[in-house]
């Protein structure tokens, strides 16, 4: 593997996967994808998120259950049996910063699903105009739009290291157990920045033995560092973590009980904690919605295969440079950090590993995809 970041060349999406990660050849596409060609593109002239015009994404291939699903999807952008137990229940924000990277992770999902007509994704967005964009990229769909109050979590943000992190719509998270319909009961949450490489229903099947967050786990992490000196100097803040073992985990991929959820009424836990870091003396953390969830789970996470996050590939959070994928097997990969791959890929200096995302990638015109990648 590491052998594979000394290359000064870029490789092809195809090239990447054979080489950089054997584990991923055994995810061949998933049977229930009977895929066509890309059958031209969709615009959107009008104002798009409060600006962007022109916004163009080809439509995706089709998708169908494969025969020994069941059931099978309404379809068409509609919500309708949104109660419905059979249902597999994603969570996504849409915003214009990082369209291109929701819709690509989208694709994943559907292209890797097994039985794509039942998944039913819940996008939450703060411009509900994003819905129509959707609804035409992915025309066979099972989803529906909620939007997210900029105004409920604004006064609540603190600065972070980087000012993504500061977005309103990045605390959405927090709320998934009052916007979403109390029929939902579990639902996994995923980042926008990430594609799925196998079957999201493995994911969705996890056993929580009884938590209300399930994630993978990095116990070898500086947990430490998450929090300020103040905060470890201060007993009333240090002893939050008394007689609990806790270990950093990524909130960029969670397979939450909701129905847990809002019978302890965690968002206003995590609101608790919010107003502490606004409050005097001091700040008691650094980096954006990450450490209220560290304060009120860590620690009493139901652990999930670290194949499910392969996090960090955005490089840290000031340079954005090229990273490895961890060693073992690969389900997910996530761009976490500063490094975007669209935007790395736009510029025409993309790392090694952006070619695993670029496939998924459904901006432009037919063909764009593929010239990009071999810039």
């Amino acid at each position: 593997m590491l052998w594979v970041a000394r290359l000064s060349g870029f490789f092809s999406a195809a090239m990447v996967m054979v080489v950089l990660s054997p584990s991923l050849q055994s995810f061949p596409p998933a049977e229930a994808i009977r895929s066509s060609q890309f059958d031209g593109s969709v615009r959107f002239p009008g104002q798009i998120a409060g600006g962007a015009r022109g916004i163009a994404f080809r439509r995706a291939p089709s998708f169908r259950n494969a025969a020994d699903c069941g059931g099978g999807g309404a379809g068409n952008g509609t919500a309708a049996n949104v109660c419905d137990p059979s249902l597999v229940h994603i969570a996504i924000t849409l915003d214009e910063e990082y369209l291109r990277g929701s819709v690509a992770a989208v694709h994943s999902v559907v292209q890797h699903a097994r039985c794509p007509e039942s998944v039913f994704f819940h996008f939450l967005v703060s411009d509900p105009g994003l819905g129509d964009l959707v609804r035409a990229v992915f025309p066979q769909l099972r989803f529906k739009v909620y939007y997210f109050d900029p105004d409920r979590v604004r006064g609540l943000i603190s600065t972070s290291v980087r000012q993504a992190l500061e977005q309103p719509l990045n605390y959405a998270r927090n709320y998934l157990a009052d916007l979403l319909e109390p029929c939902v009961r579990r639902v996994i949450y995923l980042d926008s920045d990430l594609v799925l490489v196998d079957d999201v229903a493995k994911l969705w099947r996890t056993n929580l033995g009884g938590r209300t967050v399930g994630a993978p786990e990095y116990c070898q992490a500086n947990f430490t560092k998450y929090f300020t000196g103040w905060f470890w100097s201060d007993q009333r803040f240090a002893g939050t973590f008394a007689g609990r073992r806790p270990c950093y985990f990524n909130t960029g991929v969670m397979v939450l009980d909701l129905e847990r959820w809002r019978q302890a009424g965690y968002t206003q836990h995590i609101e608790r904690w919010m107003e502490i870091q606004k409050s005097p003396p001091g700040r008691i953390y650094e980096l954006g919605s990450l450490p209220p969830f560290l304060l009120v789970f860590a620690g009493h996470v139901a652990p999930i295969e670290h194949r499910w996050n392969q996090h960090g590939l955005g490089g840290d959070n000031v340079l954005g440079s090229c990273r490895d994928l961890h060693p073992g097997p690969v389900s997910l990969l996530h761009w976490s950090g500063s490094g975007k791959p669209w935007a790395r890929l736009g510029a025409g200096r993309p790392c090694p590993l952006d070619a695993l995302w670029a496939p998924f990638d459904l901006y432009g015109p037919a063909g764009a995809g593929a010239a990009e990648e071999s810039r």
